[in-house]
């Protein structure tokens, strides 16, 4: 595959920062087919589910002034794709707990990574029709400007830190003409707007204070994003697991339906024990040719400018 693309075709650039009573309707797009060209299997593939019709004003209405006020990030950044089939999880027991943990955390001024509006940039850069793949991460960096609602992200000027260097590495070796991000970068948000989705199991964290957001809530909310990608994403969706923590969330994804690529953590700790050596990115494109046809492979290149990359 061709690893460089004209800038204007790299990335959908991200959509301007809601406004404080903003509506996120102009981020949702309809989903987009994906024929299966494969000549060894010539069964018809399943067909994805229709859309989740979806009033939000309706569902807004029936929301407690506690509720409206609670889920106000969710209403206003969470993308409608997502929001339509996660809509009964944020309203449960436990994540209005999580989201009044939060509550007091800015209350007592504690410094919370990433900035809010950032907390569901995923969902907006990977709407759910888009989902080809998923890459799993853990906590979020804890420090400034490294974190922004991508899992292994960071934004520029920050340099890559250690994991997503031996994760170029890795690239370099499924494909040599392989470009990071310019100027030692760290910025993801291409692969997003090809269909990669990059989760965090825990979507925030307070300030220099590694898993201090942990068990309170985020675990179970991401779980159900990546069943609901499981359910929902019929025809197919490889599901990038590195380390024990990403290998457990995606245990019982079915694996007659999805691909699970299973290696080590890029981590320095332990990038060494074969994760140069996985060749997942070649894996991934080559599992979606055969279920997209070569319209499914994910253009892995990463050689573009910050504005170009909805930054």
């Amino acid at each position: 595959m061709s690893l460089k693309r004209k800038a204007a075709d790299l990335a959908l650039a991200e959509s301007k920062k809601p406004k404080a009573n903003g509506s996120i309707t102009s981020f949702f797009g309809a989903p987009k087919p994906n024929p299966s060209t494969s000549s060894t299997n010539p069964a018809k593939p399943p067909t994805e589910p229709a859309p989740v019709t979806f009033d939000k004003e309706a569902w807004i209405a029936k929301l407690t002034d506690e509720q409206k006020e609670l889920l106000k990030l969710e209403i206003e950044t969470l993308h409608e794709s997502w929001l339509s089939v996660l809509k009964d999880e944020v309203t449960s027991k436990e994540f209005l707990g999580l989201k009044r943990f939060l509550k007091a955390e800015g209350e007592k001024g504690s410094k919370i990574f990433p900035p809010m509006e950032d907390v569901y940039s995923w969902s907006r850069h990977t709407p759910l029709s888009t989902v080809k793949a998923v890459v799993l991460g853990q906590d979020p960096y804890h420090n400034l400007n490294q974190a922004h609602g991508l899992c292994f992200s960071v934004r520029p000027p920050t340099p890559a830190p250690p994991s997503l260097k031996n994760i170029y590495k890795a690239l370099k070796n499924d494909y040599p003409d392989f470009h990071p991000p310019p100027n030692n970068g760290g910025l993801l948000t291409p692969w997003s707007d090809r269909g990669v989705l990059l989760l965090n199991t825990c979507l925030t964290v307070r300030a220099h204070e590694a898993n201090s957001h942990s068990n309170k809530g985020w675990e179970k909310f991401t779980q159900k994003v990546i069943d609901t990608v499981a359910q929902r994403r019929t025809k197919g969706v490889v599901f990038l697991a590195w380390g024990r923590p990403a290998q457990q969330r995606v245990s019982k994804i079915n694996k007659q339906k999805h691909l699970v690529l299973n290696s080590v953590h890029p981590s320095p700790l332990s990038a060494h024990k074969g994760f140069f050596e996985c060749g997942h990115f070649k894996k991934t494109n080559e599992w979606l040719r055969e279920r997209y046809g070569a319209d499914g492979e994910i253009d892995w290149d990463l050689n573009v400018k910050p504005e170009d990359a909805g930054v």
